[in-house]
């Protein structure tokens, strides 16, 4: 089992990597900012603003969570069996409830955070910076 661990200021960069892998190997998602500019939110706004785990030394994954408990990042890479489950378990044992919104072409992330205990709460047609139809999610009471 990877160990889970609070995010360093020096994961920041590893992290964003696996958000741009991800992008690029995403043929719905559009791009609409740089590498550099992901990596710079990641590391200006991300790891400044929110709670932070990653799983691994060098990071295999992480999840982002705001004050306001919604999961904002979930990623894992490469996808290793069991790394997005002991993050997001990781994350539910520290609250009530959760929330997340992730596109509607993302079945596998989907599948994902059913299997975690999420319920859909409401869909989109596209109210986001990529344009992309997108559903909301909850866990616990909240």
């Amino acid at each position: 089992m990877t160990e889970i661990r609070p995010a360093r200021p020096d994961d920041a960069a590893p992290c964003a990597a696996m958000v741009n892998a991800w992008i690029d190997a995403t043929d719905w998602h559009p791009r609409l900012h740089t590498h550099d500019a992901v990596a710079r939110f990641y590391r200006e706004t991300v790891w400044a603003t929110r709670e932070v785990l990653v799983a691994g030394d060098p990071p295999t994954g992480f999840i982002a969570i705001s004050t306001d408990q919604y999961v904002t990042a979930c990623y894992a890479s490469p996808p290793v069996q069991g790394t997005g489950t002991a993050l997001m378990r990781a994350a539910q044992r520290e609250r009530k409830a959760m929330f997340l919104w992730t596109h509607v072409p993302n079945v596998a992330a989907q599948a994902f955070y059913a299997k975690m205990g999420f319920t859909e709460v409401r869909r989109t047609n596209g109210d986001n910076e990529e344009r992309v139809p997108d559903i909301l999610f909850q866990w616990g009471e909240g």
